[in-house]
């Protein structure tokens, strides 16, 4: 397979900066430090830079799966071999462990085996319509932008439909054509008696068509590999982790089946003031000891940048936390619209470093007129 060949010629690993035994924190951590350095938003013009943020994030896309990581690494324990055992002629075979651990009938095991399939009464069939593989995708967005939600550009490097042949995987000028040998079916059967065999055409590889002059880009397959470019809308509220699926932006499916899903990765930066949690928004506010001590109205930061008015009571102690409500963050609820959460405040008192002679005389009135002890029980 090609992306064997690809994963056995490149060290994913080397890519990333991270040993081979590196944990999948330790994976995703130097993926989004690269991957913050080498995006093309940060690096206009730099050519340099955007190959390898493609590489990197090629590397992330296997290394960052836990299956996909295991068999990059036996492939790479395999080495050329990794592309399975694959007989020419009569009697050859090709043997997957998968195929003995997805469920399937002995009966297809050993029509592997014997490159034919048994059947007993059922017409036989070809290599139908497949699915195209999901693409894993890794967006980092800064953290206004994944509260209000923001549409961008992907860049990714993955299998796409043949720019040339528009997926036919012909020449342009040319079509395929039906196989002759099985008569467009894809299968051809071998009658033995009480028993009947039927095997994928070895003429077609189980198509029912030929392509007599295969496109040269795709080399007949109607599938390429390149970097391409993908819009896509971010929705409000996304958080940290999470993963957005777009429809049918994957790889294209084989055989006319439909194409795979676009498996968007989310990764947000923090803010310099503000946190979340869940949908609501948090906040540290300082005050003064009189702002606390007698209580008012003080200027509260929102994301949008203006201030709202929070009312705390006299005696409010330093770290008490107070509501304001529908200023956090806006998230769908299915069918129900979007619902802002609460902007969550944490009142922090400030104690005065450098006091002038007046401020010290008051505090030192308020000190003898103190006559609670805090520190008695």
């Amino acid at each position: 397979m090609a992306s064997q060949r690809e994963w056995f010629e490149k060290d994913y690993y080397q890519m990333l900066g991270v040993a081979a035994d590196a944990s999948q924190k330790d994976i995703t951590k130097a993926y989004r430090k690269l991957a913050r350095e080498l995006h093309p938003d940060r690096n206009p013009g730099n050519d340099a830079a955007e190959e390898r943020f493609k590489g990197v994030s090629a590397a992330y896309e296997v290394l960052g799966d836990e299956a996909k990581r295991k068999e990059y690494d036996e492939v790479r324990r395999l080495g050329p071999m990794a592309g399975g055992i694959n007989g020419g002629g009569p009697g050859g075979f090709s043997f997957n462990v998968g195929d003995m651990q997805g469920g399937g009938d002995i009966g297809d095991m050993l029509g592997q085996m014997f490159g034919r399939s048994g059947r007993t009464g059922r017409a036989g069939a070809g290599v139908g319509p497949q699915r195209g593989p999901d693409v894993t995708a890794h967006l980092t967005l800064d953290f206004e932008d994944a509260v209000r939600g923001i549409e961008t550009t992907l860049h990714l490097t993955s299998d796409a439909q043949c720019s040339t042949c528009a997926g036919s995987g012909a020449r342009p000028g040319t079509q395929p054509q039906r196989c002759g040998v099985c008569g467009g079916r894809g299968v051809v059967d071998d009658n033995q008696g009480l028993f009947s065999f039927s095997s994928p055409c070895r003429a077609c590889q189980g198509r029912g068509t030929v392509i007599p002059d295969p496109c040269q880009t795709c080399r007949g397959t109607g599938v390429e590999r390149r970097a391409r470019e993908v819009r896509a809308r971010i929705p409000a509220g996304v958080s940290d982790g999470q993963t957005i699926r777009l429809k049918g932006r994957g790889a294209p499916g084989r055989n006319g089946g439909p194409p795979g899903d676009l498996r968007v990765e989310v990764a947000v930066t923090p803010h310099l003031r503000f946190s979340r949690s869940g949908e609501h928004l948090t906040v540290t506010v300082p005050v003064t000891f009189s702002e606390a001590a007698l209580g008012g109205v003080i200027d509260v930061p929102t994301l949008d940048g203006s201030t709202v008015g929070l009312r705390i009571r006299p005696g409010t102690q330093s770290g008490s936390r107070h509501r304001v409500r529908g200023k956090g963050i806006a998230v769908q609820h299915g069918r129900n619209g979007a619902e802002a959460g609460d902007l969550i405040v944490t009142v922090e008192v400030q104690v005065p470093t450098a006091l002038t002679d007046e401020q010290r005389a008051a505090i030192e009135q308020l000190a003898a007129a103190t006559t609670v002890n805090p520190r008695v029980p």
